[in-house]
């Protein structure tokens, strides 16, 4: 089991290697896989250097850390939640960092103003559902139900402040809603907290082990449950304002990537948070790059090509699941 965890940790860092290669090789320029070669060589040309590095590799860098900050969340939210279907998109914790981020944005704020309203608005979000769904026992339905309606919310109220906002600022703010890119010029923070924690996810895998199997059990065995639950809230909201931030509001990344990696190696967290770091970012920066090239000039929304991914892998996985023995 360990060598089969082990060899899917290993396919899974170079097909991440190998994704970030084809987002710098592939554009709307000229510039291609050959002079990718001449990068390597030394043999490159500056315009052609600042193309790939400049332009390219911090797009693919930003795309990467966002799509594995989406799988953590999602994979952390399924942990708390105990049920598969958790996600931020799904259970409107993205769309409460959306709409707080937006917030900001239309009073004028920018910078880390942007980025700590996100994180307030993801957390807020997710302790909403849990307040409201707890009448019933936190029951997975009560709180898929609830996740829905609140998402349903911030969609309502994001919807309002775009009506308001001005015509000059609607073209750019719809393109960061549906997922985009573009401003994506220095990947450095949502790499750093993507690394960080799935690092930290790792440190705590068997403890996720544990509370995966219930609150009682997890008490029984002398997990500090609360604690946990605690530090799983924080954590999820700010990969969750981390990705929003970066890129928008990326649907479907968190829900379908754990269940991905868990069919491939298991229940074990200390396997499966950073296997789905890696395929997450895996995922987002192959569907930002088709975002970029498929109609060159004009580029397409990420978000619309993972959810035209997502949807009808998870409709495969729920018709596996339906028919899987029991």
């Amino acid at each position: 089991m360990r060598i089969r965890a082990t060899s899917l940790l290993i396919t899974l860092a170079l097909l991440a290697s190998l994704s970030i290669a084809v987002a710098v090789s592939f554009g709307s320029g000229a510039v291609g896989p050959r002079e990718l070669l001449a990068l390597a060589d030394g043999s490159i040309d500056e315009g052609s250097r600042q193309v790939l590095l400049a332009l390219r590799m911090p797009r693919a860098l930003a795309a990467f850390g966002t799509g594995s900050a989406l799988a953590l969340a999602g994979a952390l939210m399924q942990v708390l939640l105990r049920n598969p279907l958790a996600d931020p998109y799904i259970l409107g914790t993205s769309g409460g960092a959306a709409a707080f981020a937006l917030a900001a944005m239309l009073a004028g704020l920018a910078g880390s103003a942007v980025d700590f309203s996100a994180f307030i608005g993801a957390l807020a979000s997710t302790l909403l559902v849990f307040v409201i769904a707890r009448g019933g026992q936190w029951a997975a339905g009560r709180l898929l139900l609830t996740g829905v309606v609140v998402a349903a919310g911030w969609s309502a109220l994001v919807s309002l402040m775009l009506a308001i906002s001005p015509e000059r600022n609607l073209r750019g703010a719809l393109f960061w809603l549906m997922g985009d890119f573009s401003f994506a010029d220095d990947p450095a923070g949502c790499l750093v907290i993507a690394s960080a924690a799935t690092l930290c996810c790792f440190v705590l895998g068997r403890a996720l082990n544990v509370l995966a199997t219930g609150d009682q059990q997890a008490a029984l065995l002398g997990l500090p449950v609360r604690g946990m639950r605690i530090a799983i809230y924080f954590l999820s909201a700010a990969l969750t304002s981390t990705a929003v931030v970066t890129a928008g509001t990326v649907g479907f990344v968190g829900l379908v990537v754990p269940h991905l990696v868990r069919l491939a190696a298991g229940a074990d967290h200390r396997i499966v948070m950073p296997g789905a770091a890696l395929a997450g970012g895996t995922l987002l920066v192959l569907a930002d790059t088709v975002a970029r090239t498929a109609l060159v000039p004009r580029q397409l929304p990420v978000g619309a090509i993972t959810a035209l991914v997502g949807v009808p892998l998870f409709l495969l996985l729920l018709s596996r699941g339906r028919h899987a023995p029991e």
